[in-house]
């Protein structure tokens, strides 16, 4: 992934627009570095920002991890809304996320570093679990959480398929066909889910 030219950014006045920032910069240090050797510092370089302007906004570097993760953003975006078309918005909304960058993505970094046995790995992958499933607990109601964990599971064994292991038929799909194959797979595992909640309204 290219760094930046001309080094940081012009510092940033907007509080929202240093957020996606540090952000989009957190991304990319995650996804070259993997999450042991990335820095706060680095990060705030590329998003030309402060260490502290930072801090201030996630608290620490695991929170930032979690942040840019795409998961969270997915499940918070997504779940409000038309129950029946949820399946398409999270196949298509995954697929942007991890595609956009080549598939290096700090999901892909987060899988490396559990892979590789980086003992802050898990608890960082808990910690996006819960935020996960939080989100579809308002959405689908209580009674849900084994659901959303099925769905995590799908969606990481994906991204290990095409990012990591680089290898058989998911490797080779395009963006389009990875979304066709995506839909059916989610709908059939929410179904359940998705009706209950449906019934309940």
């Amino acid at each position: 992934m290219e760094s930046r030219p001309g080094g940081p950014h012009r510092r940033r006045r907007d509080p929202e627009a240093s957020r996606e920032a540090i952000l989009e910069a957190a991304r990319e240090v995650f996804a070259e570095r993997g999450y042991a050797r990335a820095t706060i510092r680095e990060i705030a370089r590329r998003a030309g920002v402060t260490h502290g302007l930072v801090m201030r906004h996630f608290g620490t570097k695991e929170q930032l991890l979690i942040a840019a993760l795409p998961g969270p953003r997915v499940a918070a975006g997504l779940v409000p809304g038309d129950l029946s078309t949820l399946p398409d918005r999270i196949a298509a909304v995954f697929v942007e996320e991890t595609e956009s960058a080549g598939g290096e993505h700090a999901l892909v970094a987060l899988i490396r570093s559990a892979a590789s046995g980086e003992a802050v790995a898990m608890p960082l992958y808990a910690a996006m679990e819960r935020e996960i499933t939080a989100a579809f607990r308002e959405a689908l109601g209580p009674g849900t959480e084994a659901y959303a964990d099925l769905l995590n599971a799908l969606l990481i064994g994906v991204t290990f398929a095409r990012h990591v292991a680089r290898t058989g038929a998911l490797a080779e799909l395009t963006r389009d066909e990875l979304v066709g194959y995506l839909v059916p797979a989610i709908r059939a595992l929410l179904a359940p889910a998705i009706a209950a909640a449906e019934g309940g309204r």
